[in-house]
């Protein structure tokens, strides 16, 4: 068939002749093979008042760059955007230089930067190097996280800068050895600040890495910066293209006026911005301004963002004395929030959820007895095991506010119910019109949604960053009540078989509910349409191959002794349960990522439940779940 559904059918029917399917043996060559490893969620800062004091912590310089995963393996390499984007194409002499490190793998998180003339690194010039001169950019590096196919994740931070700056010794050239010091933080950013440079990283030595924002990483600024999207922009009486740009900021899933910028902008800048901003021009006011301050305005379709130094933020939230720095490319307007500055004391892991948790005695699942104040302990207990998965992308909550014996509803949107931790993306409907979705990046944040009653964690597919491109596929095999769980297990293996055969990696999870998930995790470069046409297409091929065993069709009363191949959880809105989210079913029994060695032994997809968070923070960290859910890989074409 030309769409590919009869290619795909042939490798399910070769597949399901396996039978509960061995995984095939990989010939000698490819067992031999290291690939690069695959992009993982990046260590977030937090945003701090001041510099943390004591020897606990140690210090580096904030650069100011793209933030950039370095992975390597041989002549193989990659440079990875924080979001998980192939960024390789625009960073050629990093990616060539990591080709010479003395290694046989390596994945290195550092900045992407270009050092200007007065020793800086400098924003505008790395973005003029991208188009231009990209053999000019050069690399910081101050973390490393897998060295020869070892998970370096799990040890202290200063053991891996040891380990870095081992492998970077005696190199001068493109990539280079972030340094730091131990304690003396405050006077470091003095030193900083009065240099003029951005500011200062703090992180706890004794640290492991996280994918996540759980306080061990902090930033302090010495000038206010961050990102706004830019919404129009004001014509000029001179014979410059315009006279400033309009700005605005995500605040309760819409976008707000953040005032305007007009300085920072040399010639050839206004002439490239005025090219992009053409044809993004509308009649329809962008975001609600004082008539005043926008007189004369051409209005355009939210697509830039751009990066903005300011002394400050105003009562009416719009920005004083503020300076045009560039575009970003590496973010979505969508994913453009304010960030505030919270107190050190807040934010350190040691310390004390800010959230207070009330009626911490109500019974949530009658079954077990489990208690609202058992459930937040268990989401602030894995909470770093979880936030990988859960932050950063857009969020629907399964909310039971009288517990799960009481009514329980499936909530989309939110307005600001939550509180300050839980923000906010405002994502474009079928009908034109934008809807603020939930996300969380914090311990804090997954709290709040406790307090308010939420049980369940559903993600969407992809990350706020960009919404509209697929960071996983996920294939939810679901039993009809008449088979018992040894169909699902054999199913499992029978998607695993035929996935490896197009070239998927997969990883298994047990939903907590009836079934097994089996996600296949994307670099994000495949957009939905294209990612629900494959999901539904491999749904049916299999349906085709074994009808006795496997259904794709949606009534209920067609899926009668078959599993049910549940594909649209692959399309734009649709979301799956979160790794390590509770459930809110008898027993309150949570979603758990296993191996593939696990599935063949593993009793029911509820094996686990919420009293037992410190036992999945341990096996998260097990040699046997180093890597799940990481492969670099993308859509096949077929």
């Amino acid at each position: 068939m030309e769409d590919g559904t009869g290619t795909l059918i042939g490798m399910a029917q070769a597949a399901i002749s396996k039978g509960a399917g061995r995984a095939r043996k990989a010939t000698a060559a490819q067992a031999g093979a290291r690939k690069p490893p695959p992009f993982q969620p990046v260590q977030l800062a937090a945003l701090v008042d001041h510099v943390p004091a004591g020897d606990r912590w140690l210090h580096e310089l904030k650069f100011d760059g793209y933030r950039c995963l370095i992975s390597v393996a041989g002549d193989q390499a990659h440079a990875f955007t924080r979001s998980g984007l192939d960024w390789s194409d625009r960073f050629v002499a990093v990616i060539d230089a990591a080709k010479t490190l003395n290694a046989r793998s390596a994945l290195i998180d550092g900045e992407a930067v270009i050092i200007d003339a007065d020793g800086k690194s400098n924003f505008q010039a790395l973005q003029a190097a991208i188009k231009g001169n990209p053999q000019a950019i050069q690399f910081y590096a101050f973390d490393l996280l897998e060295l020869d196919g070892e998970d370096l994740t799990g040890l202290p931070l200063i053991e891996r800068k040891a380990k870095l700056a081992a492998l970077l010794e005696g190199r001068d050239g493109v990539i280079h050895y972030s340094d730091h010091i131990v304690g003396k933080g405050e006077q470091l950013f003095d030193s900083f600040c009065g240099a003029g440079l951005e500011g200062v990283i703090s992180k706890r030595v004794d640290a492991r890495y996280v994918g996540s924002r759980n306080g061990a990483w902090l930033k302090t600024k010495c000038i206010r910066r961050q990102e706004f999207v830019v919404v129009g922009w004001t014509p000029s009486d001179k014979a410059r293209g315009f006279r400033s740009l309009l700005l605005g900021v995500n605040e309760g899933g819409k976008l707000r006026y953040a005032g305007k910028v007009g300085t920072g902008l040399d010639t050839d800048e206004i002439f490239r911005l005025g090219d992009l901003m053409k044809p993004l021009e509308t009649k329809t006011p962008t975001v609600d301004a004082p008539r005043a301050a926008v007189r004369g305005a051409h209005w355009i379709t939210p697509r830039l963002v751009a990066e903005i130094a300011f002394t400050e933020m105003t009562n009416e939230g719009t920005l004083r004395h503020p300076s045009y720095l560039g575009l970003r490319e590496d973010k979505k307007p969508e994913a453009v929030i304010v960030e505030t500055e919270r107190a050190v004391e807040q934010v350190e892991p040691d310390a004390p959820s800010s959230v207070k948790i009330s009626n911490r005695d109500r019974i949530i699942d009658p079954e077990s007895g489990i208690t609202k104040g058992q459930l937040a302990d268990y989401y602030e207990i894995v909470a770093p095991i979880m936030l990988p998965w859960a932050g950063s992308r857009p969020i629907s909550l399964v909310r039971c506010p009288q517990g799960r014996a009481k009514k329980c509803f499936f909530q989309k949107h939110d307005s600001g119910m939550f509180g300050d931790h839980v923000h906010h993306v405002a994502i474009l409907e079928k009908d034109g019109h934008e809807e603020p979705y939930p996300f969380i990046d914090d311990a804090d944040g997954l709290l709040n949604c406790v307090q308010m009653g939420t049980i369940e964690f559903h993600g969407w597919g992809s990350r706020i960053e960009d919404v509209e491109k697929a960071d996983r596929l996920v294939f939810d095999l679901d039993t009809d009540e008449g088979l018992d769980f040894e169909a699902v297990r054999k199913a499992a293996f029978h998607f695993r078989d035929i996935l490896k055969s197009i070239g998927l990696e997969t990883f298994p999870m047990v939903t907590g509910g009836k079934g097994v998930h089996v996600i296949a995790p994307l670099t994000p470069q495949a957009e939905w349409p294209e990612v629900k046409d494959f999901a539904h297409r491999l749904a049916l091929a299999v349906a085709q191959a074994d009808p006795e065993n496997f259904t794709a069709a949606l009534p209920k009363i067609q899926r009668k002794g078959r599993i049910f191949v549940d594909y649209l959880r692959n399309q734009r809105g649709a979301t799956a349960v979160m790794p390590y989210g509770a459930r809110a079913r008898a027993g309150a029994p949570v979603a758990v990522p296993i191996s593939w060695k696990e599935m063949e032994t593993i009793d029911k997809p509820s094996h686990w439940h919420v009293g037992d968070g410190a036992e999945l923070v341990k096996r998260a960290r097990s040699k046997a779940l180093s890597g799940w859910g990481r492969a670099d890989q993308v859509l096949p074409d077929l």
